[in-house]
C-alpha cells in the first residue's frame, strides 16, 4: 500500500484511509463482526490510517475492539470534535463558534475520544467543522493546541462541512493546523485548483473525503434505487436530480476498463493522482467493498490523459450537502 509521510509529523500514512461513516450505519445495517474483520483485513493490507468522528455513533467502540483484538502495528487515529447546536450549522457560516463549540467543549471532547478509543494518544483531532467567519484565532485553537502541548494530540485540523473548501484558506496560511479534510472527487475538483497546492506549501495534509460521493460515482444507483429509513442518501441524489446524476455516471463508463477496472477504482485513482493529497477517505466497514477499494488502491496510477480529460469535461460542481442539510431544515420546520 503506498503512503505519504504526514506532514507535520512525518509520519507514513496509507494514501487510502479507513472512514467509520459507515459504522454510524447511515448506509444501511451492517455486521458488527464483519467490520471488525474488515479493519483487521485493512491494517493487514497496510491500510494504517483511520478516520472516526464523536459525531458517527458507536464506531469508535468499534474500533476500541478491534483494537484490542489486533496484534500489529497501531494504525494512525483521526478523530473530530463534534459540534453543538443546530443542524443549519453545517450549511451556514451565520452560526457562531461559541454556540458550536463553547469553551472547554473541544477538550471534553477529546478526552471522551482517548477514553472511548482506548488509547493515550490521538494521532489527529479535527474540528468536525469550520467556517471562515470565526477566524484564525480564539480560545478553540488554543484549546487545540494545548491538547497538543499535553501529549494528548500529535497534529491538529479542520473538517470542512462542504464543497466550499476555500474557507480553509486564511486558516491554513497561519501555519498554526496540519490538515484540513474536504470533499473531492471526479465530480467536484476544485480543491485541487487551489486548496491542494497551498496546503504542499504550507506542509499541510489533505484529506479528501466524499470521494466515491457517498457511492454515486461507483454506478450503484439506479432510476427505482430506494432508500431505508435513516440512509443518509435519501433525498441526496435527487437534488442532482437524479436522471442527471445518472447521464453523467454513465457517461464516466468511456474510462472503464481502459483506464481503471470499474467505475469507483476509476474515482479512487482519480483522487489519487494529485501527490499532494495526502489521503482519500471512503467508509469501508463492508468487508467486499473494502477489497474493491484496496484493489483499486493497488492498480496503476491515473494516464494523464485519462485525469486530464475527467478534470475538463466531468465538472458538475453542485453542493449536495448543503441541499440534503438545507433540505432537511426545511422539512424539519414544516
Amino acid at each position: 500500500m503506498l503512503k505519504n509521510p504526514f506532514p507535520s509529523l512525518g509520519t507514513p500514512v496509507s494514501r487510502l484511509c479507513f472512514g467509520t461513516f459507515g459504522l454510524k450505519g447511515v448506509f444501511g445495517a451492517f455486521d458488527r463482526t464483519e467490520a471488525i474483520d474488515t479493519l483487521h483485513y485493512c491494517w493487514d493490507q497496510g491500510v494504517n490510517f483511520l478516520d472516526t468522528a464523536r459525531h458517527y455513533g458507536e464506531a469508535d467502540e468499534i474500533v476500541c475492539e478491534a483494537l484490542r483484538a489486533w496484534k500489529g502495528p497501531r494504525p494512525f487515529i483521526a478523530t473530530k470534535a463534534e459540534h453543538v447546536g443546530p443542524i443549519l450549522a453545517w450549511a451556514s457560516p451565520r452560526v457562531p463558534i461559541d454556540q458550536c463549540f463553547p469553551r472547554g467543549h473541544i477538550t471534553r471532547q477529546a478526552e471522551d475520544s482517548l477514553r472511548i478509543l482506548g488509547v493515550d494518544t490521538i494521532d489527529l483531532f479535527q474540528l468536525h467543522l469550520y467556517w471562515a467567519n470565526w477566524g484564525v484565532e480564539g480560545y478553540w485553537l488554543d484549546e487545540l493546541e494545548t491538547l497538543m502541548a499535553a501529549g494528548k494530540v500529535r497534529a491538529i485540523g479542520v473538517s470542512l462541512p462542504d464543497q466550499r473548501h476555500d474557507v480553509a484558506l486564511p486558516l491554513i496560511l497561519t501555519g498554526r493546523i496540519h490538515s484540513v479534510q474536504t470533499i473531492l472527487n471526479i465530480f467536484d475538483p476544485t480543491a485541487l485548483d487551489c486548496l491542494a497546492p497551498i496546503c504542499a506549501q504550507k506542509k499541510v495534509a489533505l484529506l479528501a473525503r466524499c470521494v466515491l460521493d457517498e457511492g454515486g460515482l461507483t454506478g450503484f444507483l439506479r432510476p427505482d434505487t430506494t432508500f431505508g429509513e435513516g440512509d443518509f442518501r435519501a433525498r441526496y441524489f435527487d437534488s442532482g436530480p437524479r436522471d442527471e446524476y445518472l447521464r453523467r455516471v454513465e457517461a464516466l463508463r468511456a474510462f472503464v476498463p481502459a483506464h481503471a477496472s470499474s467505475l469507483a477504482a476509476l474515482a479512487l485513482k482519480f483522487v489519487l493522482k494529485d501527490p499532494n493529497v495526502t489521503s482519500a477517505l471512503t467508509s469501508m466497514n463492508i468487508r467486499r467493498f473494502a477489497e474493491e477499494n484496496v484493489r483499486a488502491a493497488l492498480e496503476p496510477a491515473l494516464s494523464d490523459e485519462a485525469f486530464d480529460q475527467l478534470w475538463r469535461h466531468h465538472h458538475w460542481i453542485r453542493n449536495f450537502y448543503r441541499n440534503k442539510v438545507m433540505g432537511a431544515k426545511l422539512a424539519h420546520s414544516k
